[in-house]
């Protein structure tokens, strides 16, 4: 995971690391409003930001207390990603999203399908798109392209 890039969200937990002072050291989890919070300084906005743009903020408040405090600040759990599976599974509902995840993974961790499954009319719902999976194609190693990379807040459908 790219601290540069990477955007934490609400239930994302943070190592917080400030040289030199376990005080302040230690693991944040992201409140649903976007926040930690940190003893003394109490909240701190962070939601939405990279690990690397939260450092300075964390600096900036321990700055009253700290003298020039040294903070890195990494991803310890990522729970704000997800994705969701509905309709003939044996598992459907919330499932995180924490390493690339295809449709086919993504279905095997459903735990299979039910009976009466239609394994060839299975779609993602991405936003205002719906995008078509045809399981059985992919087994055969058929139409490959269609079992794309999942991404946060998609919704699998198997009719």
């Amino acid at each position: 995971m790219d601290t540069k890039t990477f955007k934490v969200g609400p239930e994302d937990v943070l190592k917080v690391l400030v040289w030199g002072d376990t005080s302040f050291t230690g693991n944040y989890t992201i409140h649903t409003d976007g926040a930690i919070t940190l003893p003394l300084i109490g909240d701190i906005a962070v939601g939405g930001l990279t690990p690397v743009a939260i450092e300075p903020l964390i600096t900036t408040a321990l700055s009253k207390y700290i003298v020039k405090p040294l903070v890195t600040v990494t991803v310890q759990a990522v729970f704000s990603r997800r994705y969701y599976i509905d309709g003939e599974v044996a598992r459907s509902g919330e499932f995180s999203l924490q390493a690339p995840t295809t449709i086919l993974d993504a279905l095997s961790k459903a735990g299979g399908f039910r009976d009466f499954a239609n394994l060839k009319k299975i779609y993602v719902l991405r936003g205002d798109k719906r995008i078509p999976f045809n399981y059985k194609e992919v087994i055969h190693g058929k139409n490959l392209s269609q079992n794309i990379t999942l991404e946060p807040g998609d919704h699998i459908v198997v009719p």
